[in-house]
């Protein structure tokens, strides 16, 4: 185990590829504490994290965008671990339109969330971790965070917006033993976001460019010279990475995980 009693808190938690972190993260050695805006999510995957792992787990409910419950829940896990030691900035939302139709609101949602939501966790994490002088701060961005995407500038705004203060907060932190990293998955086409309900990204890009779901995924899987989708695990793998003290020379990167797709 690389991460023994060390403590992690991973925002998103609650299902798809923030339960995957937190479920790797406690196979590493972690105890995890499982954050979410859906709170049963929350307290059900620790449930399972406790059950599979035997490690200690705590699930609370909340809203990234809110500062006063992000700070809630970083003391809640400090009065409850004593520490922290893994911060993972897992939550988002993806909303895809064309330029001219996005509302207003729905751009700045995505924004709230994805990079006002990652500021704020990182902020107060951050206050507990220079204290400590160590720790790590990951957040989980995108391939979008390094190229436009097609009808879909809310996102990829917020996670080339997330990269600009992943590396900035690297800065701010590295004299205090505090580790800040971005890491960039390729597109998870098995994952809830792109197969389930009827705003999965599957069907959001199948109704923008009016084609089918399985045109859809096609052409995204031959975008990748590896001719597959991301998966969780190849997400956990650097995860664990950029956690443990074997990157502990590396700060303020965006590691790509895509097949090859992105190379910058």
């Amino acid at each position: 185990m690389q991460l023994e009693n060390r403590i992690a808190l991973v925002t998103g938690g609650a299902q798809g590829l923030g339960q995957a972190i937190c479920q790797r993260l406690a196979a590493e050695g972690c105890h995890v504490v499982v954050a979410d805006l859906n709170e049963a999510g929350a307290l059900e995957t620790a449930r399972l994290v406790a059950e599979s792992s035997g490690r200690r787990t705590l699930g609370v409910k909340v809203d990234v965008s809110d500062e006063s419950q992000v700070e809630a829940m970083v003391a809640r896990t400090v009065a409850e671990f004593g520490r922290l030691d893994i911060l993972v900035a897992n939550a988002g939302i993806l909303i895809a339109e064309e330029i001219t139709e996005f509302p207003a609101e729905k751009w700045r949602a995505v924004m709230n969330v994805n990079l006002f939501g990652y500021f704020l966790c990182a902020k107060h994490a951050a206050r507990v971790m220079k204290a400590q002088r160590k720790g790590a701060i990951i957040e989980i961005n995108s391939k979008s965070g390094k190229k436009g995407s097609f009808k879909n500038s809310a996102y990829a705004a917020s996670k080339f917006g997330g990269i600009g203060l992943t590396q900035s907060i690297a800065l701010d932190l590295a004299e205090y033993g505090v580790r800040v990293n971005a890491i960039c998955p390729g597109n998870l086409l098995d994952s809830p976001l792109w197969t389930q309900g009827p705003n999965s990204l599957f069907k959001q890009y199948a109704r923008n460019r009016g084609v089918s779901e399985e045109e859809i995924r096609q052409m995204y899987v031959n975008q990748v010279p590896m001719k597959r989708g991301c998966t969780y695990e190849d997400v956990c793998n650097v995860v664990v990475f950029m956690a443990s003290d074997q990157s502990s020379y590396m700060t303020g990167q965006a590691i790509n995980v895509t097949g090859g797709q992105e190379m910058r």
